[in-house]
C-alpha cells in the first residue's frame, strides 16, 4: 500500500521526521483525546444535564466516530500535514474558506491548550494558592513550547508517559466505582435524573448543551491528522490508531460519567473545580487526594502538549501549501521541527488564557471544531469525485451524512450554549478574516516587487 511523501521543501529546508510508530500513534490518540476535558470538564456537563451524565458522553462518542470515519478515509488520500484545511481546499478550491477553516481548527486548539492551562493552575492550588493563576497558566504554556522545541520524538514519548499516567488516574476513579457497586454505595437513582424540568424543547436543549460541551472531550483525534508528515507509513497507521483511540476512550469516557453521577450529587459535580476529586474523597476508598491532583496536572498538560504541537504543526502545512507566509513553515535545523508555528501558536496561547475559564473555553473549543467537522464531513463526499491513485480505507457513504448533520446540530442554538462563546469564537473568525486580507496585501505586494526586479 502506498505511502506519503514528505511535502515539497528548497534543497535548504529540512523535512519533517517521521519518528511516529503504529503503537505510538495509537497512545498519542489516546492520550489526544483524553485529559482535559474528562477531568475538568464534567462537572459543568452534569451542571447542564443533571445525573444522567452519562448520556451526553454517550452522543458524543456517536457523533466522533461518525465524523473520525471521515478523517480516515482523507488522512488516508491525502496524508499531509495541513488536515481540515487541506481536504476543504480540495473539495471546495476557495483559498478563503481554506484559511477560515484552518484558523478555526489553530483557534481550538489553542483555546483547548488554554482550557488545559486553566485547569492546570485550578489543580495546582491544591498544593499552593500564593501563585496567580494566570501566572501559573502562562509559565505552563512556555514549558511546554520549550518541549516541542525539543523534537517531535521527545514529545510524542513524554505524551505516552503522561498518557500512562491519566489512565492510570480514570482507572482509580473506576475502581472506585467498583468498589461503590460492590459494598452498595451510591445512588443509582441519580444515574435517571435530569436537571431540565419537564420533558420536551427544555429537555432536548438541556441534552443538546450537556452534549456539545461535553463533546470538549472527545476532540483530540482530528489533531493527529496534521502529525501524517511524521508518521510512518500513515495509510496504514491512521485507521487503526483512530478508530481504537475513540473506542478506548469513549468507553472510559461512559464509564467515569456513570461512577460520578452514581457517587456524587450533580450539584456538588458542577460546582467543583476539580470533579473528579471529588469522586475520590466520597467513594470510600483510602487514596491520597493531593496524589489524584498530581495526577490530573499530568493528564491536563498531556492536552496541552498535543494542541501546541498540533497547531504548530498546522501552520507548517499550511505554508506548504502556500495559504500562509513560507516563513510560518520554517523548520529548526538540528532539531528538525517547525520553530516558527511554535513561536507563533505559544504567543497567541498567552493571550487567549486571560479570556475566560475552562468551561467558556472548552465549549468556544466544541464549538469552532463542530463547525470544522461539518465541512470536513461534506468534503470527504465531494472528494469522492477525485480518487487517488493508492488504495486507502473508505468509509461507508451514510456516516459523512450523519456526521455532517449532527456537527450542525451541536453547533447550532438548539445546543443552548452561553452568549460569550459565540462572542469569544466570533471575535476569533473576524481576526481570521483581518489576517486573511493582511496576507493577501502582502502576498500581492511580494509579486508586484518580484515583478518589479523581472
Amino acid at each position: 500500500m502506498a505511502t506519503s511523501t514528505p511535502p515539497d521543501t528548497s534543497e535548504h529546508q529540512p523535512s519533517l521526521k517521521r519518528a511516529i510508530g503504529p503503537k505510538l500513534m495509537i497512545l498519542f490518540v489516546i492520550g489526544d483525546i483524553l485529559g482535559t476535558g474528562i477531568y475538568a470538564a464534567t462537572g459543568k456537563v452534569a451542571g447542564k444535564v443533571g445525573g444522567a451524565l452519562w448520556l451526553p458522553f454517550v452522543i458524543g462518542f456517536v457523533v466522533a466516530i461518525l465524523t473520525a470515519a471521515s478523517y480516515v478515509e482523507l488522512v488516508g488520500k491525502y496524508p499531509k500535514a495541513a488536515g481540515a484545511a487541506l481536504y476543504t481546499q480540495k473539495a471546495f478550491k476557495l483559498p478563503f474558506l481554506t484559511f477560515i477553516i484552518a484558523f478555526m481548527v489553530m483557534c481550538s486548539g489553542l483555546s483547548s491548550a488554554s482550557a488545559a492551562a486553566r485547569a492546570f493552575s485550578g489543580y495546582f492550588e491544591e498544593f499552593s494558592s500564593a501563585v496567580p493563576p494566570t501566572l501559573i497558566a502562562i509559565v505552563f504554556i512556555l514549558a511546554l513550547a520549550a518541549l516541542a522545541l525539543r523534537g517531535v520524538s521527545e514529545s510524542v514519548k513524554t505524551n505516552m508517559v503522561l498518557t500512562i499516567v491519566e489512565l492510570t488516574g480514570l482507572v482509580v476513579i473506576l475502581a472506585i466505582g467498583v468498589w461503590a457497586v460492590l459494598t452498595g454505595a451510591g445512588e443509582p437513582s441519580r444515574l435517571g435524573e435530569f436537571q431540565a424540568e419537564g420533558t420536551g424543547y427544555a429537555l432536548l436543549t438541556s441534552v443538546l448543551g450537556a452534549t456539545a460541551l461535553g463533546f470538549f472531550a472527545f476532540v483530540g483525534f482530528e489533531d493527529s491528522v496534521n502529525m501524517a508528515e511524521e508518521t510512518q507509513d500513515p495509510v496504514r497507521t491512521f485507521p487503526r490508531a483512530i478508530f481504537t483511540g475513540v473506542a478506548v476512550t469513549g468507553t472510559i469516557y461512559v464509564l467515569v460519567a456513570l461512577v460520578c453521577s452514581l457517587l456524587v450529587p450533580y450539584q456538588l459535580l458542577e460546582k467543583s473545580s476539580g470533579p473528579l476529586l471529588e469522586v475520590v474523597k466520597v467513594g470510600g476508598v483510602a487514596f491520597p487526594p493531593k496524589l489524584f491532583a498530581l495526577i490530573a496536572l499530568f493528564a491536563v498538560t498531556n492536552s496541552a502538549l498535543i494542541n501546541i504541537m498540533m497547531a504548530s504543526r498546522l501552520c507548517y502545512g499550511l505554508a506548504n501549501e502556500k495559504v500562509l507566509p513560507p516563513g510560518m513553515g520554517k523548520v529548526l535545523r538540528n532539531r528538525r521541527t517547525p520553530i516558527a508555528g511554535i513561536i507563533f501558536v505559544t504567543l497567541l496561547a498567552i493571550g487567549l488564557v486571560s479570556t475566560g475559564e475552562i468551561a467558556g473555553l472548552g465549549d468556544t473549543t466544541a464549538f469552532l471544531l463542530l463547525c470544522v467537522f461539518a465541512v470536513v464531513n461534506v468534503a470527504v463526499l465531494v472528494l469522492r469525485k477525485s480518487p487517488v491513485d493508492h488504495a486507502h480505507f473508505r468509509t461507508p457513504t451514510a456516516l459523512p451524512v450523519l456526521g455532517a448533520i449532527t456537527s450542525v446540530i451541536l453547533a447550532s442554538p438548539l445546543a443552548d450554549r452561553a452568549a460569550d462563546v459565540y462572542i469569544r469564537a466570533g471575535v476569533l473568525i473576524a481576526i481570521g478574516i483581518l489576517l486573511w486580507v493582511v496576507n493577501k496585501v502582502w502576498m500581492k505586494v511580494r509579486h508586484e516587487e518580484e515583478a518589479g526586479r523581472g
